[in-house]
């Protein structure tokens, strides 16, 4: 069941911020999204979701078009561009992962609460489910949205920068769950920010600038050549790239 991108171009004020993607995503394989600051990486998740306009292109999933997602598609946003100041406690959040599973009008009942309360012990909060969600660490909100996630039971996920900023223990448990979906036949797909570890995070990796510069196997994108397609002179090489 792949997620088909077929030469997606966005504009903002005139100017493409990502001109002509095409990519195949995978189910099974987790995927990471890899580039400077400014390249499109967060508006090509957008732009898959529909949440940004398409100036052109399109979005398929398992051989039909994706234009309205409910329920297919699963999305943690970057936490900096969410406002935890809203009277909501952490179950209640994550219990929004389940209303795109319900019939329109439905409320959550006792099995939407039973499995939202799963979701929180998968991502070790299950104690902290009355807690405020703006009274949470950054790391422990990262999670918040990662069982909103997977409360929701999608083919299909993304994921913006879950681990920018967050401890090492949060890491762990992000990085843990998005390979049990891999592992479940998910699609998955995550924006990261750091080079030094895409390796450890991913299968296969795309590498981005506006353009889409390579997509594939880890080992064979992650190469000086492309690096510096993709960073230009921004790219300090890590040590031992090739």
């Amino acid at each position: 069941m792949p997620l088909e991108v077929r030469n997606l171009t966005v504009v903002y004020d005139g100017k493409p911020a990502i001109h002509n993607i095409t990519l195949t995503v995978q189910a099974g394989i987790l995927t990471g999204i890899v580039g400077p600051n400014g390249a499109g990486k967060s508006t090509l998740l957008k732009a898959i979701l529909g949440l940004v306009p398409r100036a052109s292109g399109e979005v398929w999933l398992d051989g039909r078009p994706l234009n309205k997602p409910r329920g297919e598609v699963a999305y943690v946003p970057q936490r900096g561009s969410v406002e935890w100041d809203f009277p909501a406690n952490v179950l209640d959040v994550v219990l929004m992962g389940t209303y795109a599973r319900l019939p329109l009008g439905r409320r959550p009942g006792r099995a939407e609460r039973e499995w939202a309360m799963e979701c929180l012990r998968q991502v070790g909060l299950d104690t902290l489910w009355r807690r405020q969600i703006g009274e949470l660490s950054g790391g422990q909100q990262q999670r918040v949205f990662l069982a909103r996630a997977l409360a929701q039971d999608a083919p299909v996920y993304l994921l913006d920068e879950p681990l920018a900023g967050v401890d090492a223990a949060t890491e762990g448990v992000i990085i843990e769950q998005l390979r049990r979906l891999r592992d479940s036949g998910r699609i998955v797909l995550m924006v990261h920010h750091d080079l030094q570890t895409v390796r450890d995070c991913f299968d296969e990796v795309v590498l981005l600038n506006e353009h889409l510069i390579a997509a594939g196997r880890v080992d064979a994108v992650m190469t000086r050549e492309n690096l510096q397609r993709t960073y230009g002179g921004k790219l300090v090489f890590l040590q031992d790239m090739d």
